[in-house]
């Protein structure tokens, strides 16, 4: 995680060293000198990237060299905000700019007198750590596995293999699917993986599978293989030889001990080759361990298996290229098996005293299903007794203590802190910053990425932005099972996560540990001071803002703050002792209006005032030149200054709310801009802006071709041409939505030429005509057509569409008939008919929409049928009916079991299956 730090300064301090003018004389030496050496500690701490946890005296150097790259930074920061200058023209710019390099001299003096003094800790940090190179030139010599020797604790996942039946719960169905998939299926090779967090039990579930006698009859050769993190390969093919021969009941050949891995390697796959085999590769951490074990187990056609269990996705499924539909996702266990788990571990198999249910069903949901944390909560609270009601109520409060100190959750928390451990620097810090997040918080998948971004965590990649490069951050920490997904939209996009309750507390321990973040409630009295980050965390009453120290903090945000007046105490610190503020989240405090005090925090790079009350941003918005998210979500704002265009970093601009209309819809209003709005070339996300020709904003939209996400409101036919010629600059564009001024207003885009990457299209208002291009929507998942009045049946042009999921129709066809015909809309899941008033008929042809899940029908009251076996559809699981004549219902059949009819009239919602 140092290492993170390191890297984030040495940027800074690159930074400072090319372009900055001012520096005194000597100073520019004195850092290239400091940047060094920094580079060299760097170097060496990704060497010994997670070795401090076993080495104490490594652990000091590592917080030493962490507290000195924050020193530097500091200095850095302070250094850039003396030389911020208030804007001025004509005379007074030029009279500024002559009188500002001495009006900053004693400034600078004393921030280049820190930064002598820091350059000495430096060159001190630097000497200790020579005596480490021996050291660790031994372990890169040795390989991984010196690390296991040299470390003292052992794994316990091995006494899953000791587990009796009678001992689990939840893996009959489980058991029952993996068994099937070895003993069937073809007669060519095949590999299973089982992949899931860590204590989710796939060791154990593997064990019992492989333990079956079905299994065991059906194959010829078994042997078990546990790889672990640390592994030396030829130590492994003997254990599988060794195993081989003992199932035969005959001695190893006496040379086997001598040779080398590819000789190990050849002998194996000999022997294997005429026999139906199963191996298994138990916690596979990483592909290079599955490309030096899979060539020794020989593809031959006798019905062979391989099952391998891991942690990480992309692992799995890189094994099981050849048969993909053989990856087994192990799921944490439901309440009901979590309970029994529980009461069998927690009360010896009897059933939950009356006065103790309360309390056991509170540290049971901590657990989240997890097998292996719930034997370790449950195994520590069977040695408290039934009748010390007190001691159970202490470990529900401090369950975070709990895994901190007793030894009975020590082998869990390394468990799940072997994920940790493992991964590479760039995540560490990554994975870290969920810890500022409240327990059981639903992480928004944008908003993670958005402060990964301005935190530095996400490095810079050539040929891709910082989001993409987050997003593969993101997809490696799901991989890896340390995050979990909450939310997934209809067109397949993840939009929101969660991190099980007992790694958070992990992740707690260790951000406190390394002063990465501190969280402030009421059950805090003060944060320490050392954290760069703080999480304010409150519910119940206003959090104790005067007890924060600020003197190093880099990001404050709140999360559940009810009430936070603009006369809190917080705010004017906000100027003062927090002006080296970079993210300030206060999503979820109230304010009234916009803090003034905000608008001298100079360094700020992230600013969220989403939800509140304020309707209005001051001009002096425009001297956050750092500014790089600014997200006004769900305000009152309605126009924004024209200051707003001196923020050329600003990457993100999110500033719209929704109100409920009279039209089934929620209508989405934006905000005017001032002329020359295009001057924010580096923005990505543009929602959502009113057109106006007289400020020009629909030809300064064409500058702006970092766009992928674009909203523009309150369009005019005449607006069609301009705006048809700005979009065609944008080929980055992923999302558009345009929206008319009036319903009955025509939305002249029949010229527009779609950008290729063009995933979702939103148009709302009337069209004369379907746009010919829209047959060529090749990457569209998402399709809204809203009061467009068409005329003509608009599903010719959509039904080849090869990528579209959810398409909908609200008030957009005067017909009376739609045809879904054969082989139309392939992957379609969700469909919506909304105030379709003429339609009188659906017609659907046998293998149309082949994928549709979900169809919902509102306020179609011309519909008096619906289509024949429409119920029929295999892959259909629900249908709502809002709004809709009851005739429709008269019809039942029998054969549509699988079905879910959803009924509402007049707000009055009913259910059938």
């Amino acid at each position: 995680m140092a290492d993170g730090v390191v890297t984030f300064v040495l940027s800074k301090l690159s930074t400072v060293i090319e372009e900055e003018q001012y520096l005194l004389r000597g100073f520019r030496e004195e850092l290239k000198h400091i940047r060094d050496e920094l580079e060299s500690i760097r170097a060496f701490l990704r060497v010994a990237d997670g070795m401090e946890e076993r080495d104490p005296e490594l652990k000091v150097w590592v917080k030493q060299v962490r507290d000195v790259a924050f020193d530097i930074e500091d200095a850095l920061d302070e250094y850039a905000i003396s030389l911020v200058r208030p804007a001025e023209r004509g005379v007074r710019s030029y009279l500024q700019k002559v009188t500002f390099p001495l009006k900053t001299l004693r400034v600078r003096r004393q921030i280049a007198y820190r930064i002598f003094n820091i350059k000495a800790r430096v060159l001190s940090i630097s000497e200790r750590h020579q005596r480490y190179r021996y050291k660790f030139s031994v372990i890169e010599h040795h390989g991984s596995s010196l690390v296991s020797r040299d470390d003292p604790w052992i794994d316990p996942r091995g006494n899953a293999l000791l587990l009796e039946e009678s001992e689990l719960v939840g893996i009959e169905k489980p058991r029952n699917q993996l068994v099937e998939w070895l003993v069937g299926g073809d007669s060519k090779l095949e590999v299973t993986s089982i992949v899931g967090m860590g204590g989710l039990g796939k060791t154990a579930l593997t064990k019992k599978v492989f333990d079956s006698a079905v299994v065991k009859n059906h194959f010829a050769s078994h042997a078990w293989i546990t790889i672990s993190r640390s592994f030396d390969v030829k130590d492994l093919l003997r254990d599988m030889i060794e195993q081989l021969f003992e199932e035969i009941k005959l001695p190893v050949p006496p040379g086997v001990s001598a040779m080398n891995g590819d000789r190990l390697k050849a002998f194996i796959h000999a022997f294997l080759q005429q026999r139906r085999y199963l191996i298994v590769l138990d916690d596979l951490w990483s592909s290079q361990a599955w490309e030096l074990m899979q060539f020794a187990l020989p593809r031959n056609f006798h019905g062979s298996r391989i099952m391998i269990t891991t942690r990480a996705a992309d692992v799995a499924s890189g094994c099981c290229i050849e048969s993909p539909d053989r990856v087994y996702n192990l799921q944490p266990l439901p309440p009901q098996d979590s309970w029994l788990l529980f009461c069998k571990k927690a009360f010896q198999g009897n059933l939950c005293p009356p006065h103790l249910e309360d309390i056991s069903r509170c540290i049971l949901a901590k657990c989240r299903g997890l097998p292996l944390a719930i034997v370790a909560i449950s195994g520590v609270l069977a040695t408290r007794g039934t009748s010390r009601v007190g001691e159970w109520e202490m470990i529900r409060r401090n369950l975070g203590d709990e895994l901190e100190g007793n030894d009975r959750l020590f082998n869990l928390r390394k468990i799940l802190s072997l994920g940790y451990s493992d991964l590479p620097y760039y995540l560490k810090s990554c994975l870290l910053y969920l810890s500022v997040f409240p327990e059981d918080h639903i992480i928004g998948h944008n908003r993670l990425v958005h402060l990964w971004i301005t935190e530095g965590f996400v490095e810079k990649k050539e040929g891709k932005t910082s989001e993409e490069v987050a997003e593969r951050y993101l997809e490696e920490l799901r991989n890896r099972s340390l995050i979990q997904v909450a939310k997934v939209t209809s067109d397949g996009r993840i939009n929101a996560y969660w991190v099980h309750d007992i790694l958070r507390e992990i992740l707690l321990t260790k951000s406190k540990d390394q002063n990465f973040a501190e969280i402030s409630n009421p059950m805090t009295a003060r944060c320490s001071g050392d954290a760069r980050r703080v999480a304010i965390h409150c519910s119940l009453a206003n959090p104790q803002l005067t007890k924060i120290n600020a003197v190093r903090l880099r990001s404050l945000l709140m999360f559940g703050v009810p009430d936070l007046p603009s006369s809190s105490s917080l705010l004017p610190s906000l100027r003062n002792e927090f002006k080296l503020l970079e993210v300030l989240d206060l999503a979820d405090a109230s304010l009234d209006e916009f803090p003034k005090e905000i608008v001298r925090l100079y360094q700020l790079k992230h600013l969220s005032l989403r939800g509140k009350k304020i309707d209005r941003v001051p001009s002096t918005i425009g001297n956050l030149q750092k500014l790089e998210i600014l997200d006004l979500k769900n305000t009152f704002v309605s126009e924004l200054p024209a200051s707003i265009r001196r923020l050329r970093r600003l990457r993100h601009l999110l500033l719209y709310r929704y109100e409920s209309g009279s039209d089934l819809y929620y209508r989405k209003y934006g905000f005017k801009a001032q002329a020359g709005i295009g001057g924010l070339v580096s923005l990505r996300k543009l929602c959502c802006i009113e057109a106006d020709r007289k400020n020009g904003v629909i030809m300064d939209i064409g500058t702006m071709r970092q766009l992928t996400k674009l909203n523009v409101r309150s369009l005019r036919r005449e607006d069609g041409k301009a705006l048809c010629s700005s979009i065609q600059n944008l080929s980055r564009l992923q999302v558009l939505w345009l929206c008319s001024v009036d319903p009955a207003e025509v939305l002249d885009i029949e010229q527009l030429t779609p950008p290729c990457f063009l995933q979702r299209l939103y148009l709302e208002g009337c069209l004369e005509r379907i746009p010919s291009w829209t047959s060529s929507l090749y990457s569209v998942t998402r399709l809204y057509l809203r009061h467009s009045r068409l005329q003509y049946d608009p599903l010719e042009s959509m039904e080849a569409l090869p990528n579209l999921v959810e398409i909908q129709l609200g008030d957009a066809y005067e017909g009376e008939s739609l045809c879904f015909r054969r082989g139309g809309f392939p992957r379609l899941k969700l469909m919506w008919l909304i105030k379709l008033r003429n339609l009188k008929r659906m017609i659907m042809e046998e293998g149309t929409t082949p994928r549709l899940e979900k169809l919902t029908l509102r306020r179609c009251e011309s519909l008096k049928e619906m289509p024949a076996d429409f119920e029929r559809l295999a892959s259909l699981k629900v249908v709502v009916f809002d709004g809709m004549p009851r005739e429709l219902f008269a019809r039942q059949d029998a054969e549509a079991s699988h079905l879910s009819k959803v009924f509402i009239d007049d707000g009055i919602l009913s259910r059938y299956v």
